[in-house]
């Protein structure tokens, strides 16, 4: 036990400083990777992004194998996006990032789906028992659902109150058993939920209360080379775009604000008292690095869903995924500028928010060890809100972001040209 207890510490160490996840930490902690755990014939394969990774597991649960990586790359690729909401109610400033095409939308599962000629079925309804009930007779039948809880009533990522219906993202629930419903959150251990909590959680969003999806069928996907054009093309499209909301630019616009003293959104005048910044500056790590609750940027992973389809497309995908792996170095440089680990407070809040991804990762083995690191991550970032333990330096960080804007810049290029080759 002791052994053990000090394998996750470790673990634990490593996602704090690289911002990984707890797979990959693993991986380069103990050296080769954890074997997948299989329960009530559901396996357990971890994963990076909530969307693509659900979508991976129901088409593998089907017998179709496909990598996360091809999930993502085949459903349009990567996206941006920056939004810094403000709540006077609970004097909160709120940072919403965007890193998958169509990432405001939702409609991306559905629209992968059809890519990959999936049959599939939705079912949805405005009241709580039918939804329930749908669910119920689902897992009773064998099948798995894709649904959307709320993060903080399905409750194991231990958020605050005041975090109520501010949203969730997709999960797979493949089993019921008698203490709930078993979940799938990219956990590599089973993981569950009381019904009841799960029902409330899944009615609280109402842009998708009660969405359920379940894959009736799945065959390998026709005319690959095809689809993988047309994704690439997608993609490159997508981010390359002219938002200043859902594209490239979308970086430009965030880097200008970070240094605007006339902007009433920019950073200088937001946290011109320094509330509410530790929060946002945690929010850039953990949204950006793969350790947070959605995945971090995506980029490396797009790279290696271009690795994948370069016998089929050519030499200039592979440079376009190092490319891509090139802007994921600006984006880690980036987060670790936001929140750097040399301040002992940003520190330890990096310490904590990576106990709580690993106490999901260990579901129902690690409840206990999130809940606690939940507990003092959340009183820490109250204390840090009300007075930062240093003063910021949004110049820093402004650079940084243009990097980023430059090094996607050249991968979107590089990327345009791919579908050309023959």
């Amino acid at each position: 036990m002791t052994e053990q207890k000090h394998l996750k510490a470790r673990i634990r160490a490593r996602m704090a400083r690289t911002g990984e996840r707890y797979a990959a930490a693993r991986r380069h902690v103990v050296g080769d990777a954890e074997r997948p755990a299989s329960d009530s014939g559901w396996t357990l394969r971890g994963g990076l992004h909530p969307e693509t990774a659900a979508v991976a597991h129901l088409l593998a649960d089907r017998g179709v194998e496909l990598s996360e990586a091809m999930v993502l790359g085949l459903g349009g690729g990567l996206g941006a996006g920056y939004i810094l909401w403000e709540f006077a109610a609970h004097d909160t400033t709120h940072l919403t990032l965007g890193f998958r095409n169509r990432w405001n939308y939702l409609d991306w599962t559905d629209r992968t789906l059809d890519r990959l000629g999936v049959r599939y079925r939705v079912h949805t309804t405005a009241g709580a028992k039918g939804a329930a009930a749908e669910l119920a007779a689902v897992l009773a039948a064998g099948e798995r659902a894709l649904v959307v809880p709320d993060r903080y009533l399905v409750g194991y990522w231990h958020l605050p109150a005041h975090l109520e219906a501010h949203g969730g993202h997709p999960v797979v629930a493949y089993a019921a058993t008698g203490a709930g419903v078993r979940i799938d959150d990219r956990n590599t251990r089973p993981l569950t939920v009381a019904a009841d909590a799960l029902d409330r959680a899944r009615a609280r969003v109402s842009s998708y209360r009660n969405r359920l999806v379940v894959v009736a069928d799945a065959s390998p996907p026709e005319k690959l080379a095809d689809l993988v054009r047309a994704a690439v093309r997608d993609g490159a499209d997508h981010l390359g775009g002219t938002s200043a909301s859902f594209a490239l630019p979308a970086w430009r616009k965030w880097a200008r604000l970070c240094t605007d003293r006339r902007n009433a959104k920019g950073w200088p005048t937001v946290f011109a008292d320094g509330r509410g910044l530790a929060t946002a500056l945690l929010t850039v790590w953990e949204a950006v690095e793969p350790v947070g609750m959605s995945g971090g940027h995506l980029r490396d992973l797009y790279a290696e869903f271009l690795d994948e389809v370069t016998p089929l497309l050519g030499e200039r995908a592979a440079a376009a995924a190092e490319a891509f792996r090139a802007a994921g170095r600006r984006w880690h440089a980036f987060a670790e500028a936001a929140l750097p680990a040399d301040v002992p407070e940003y520190a330890r809040l990096r310490e904590l928010t990576a106990a709580v991804a690993a106490g999901v990762a260990l579901g129902d083995d690690g409840a206990a060890a999130r809940a606690e690191a939940a507990g003092e991550l959340w009183r820490r970032r109250a204390e840090l809100d009300r007075r930062p333990p240093v003063a910021p330096d949004f110049g820093v960080l402004a650079e940084h972001l243009f990097a980023v804007h430059a090094a996607e810049q050249e991968a979107v290029a590089l990327l345009r040209t791919v579908p050309q080759v023959k």
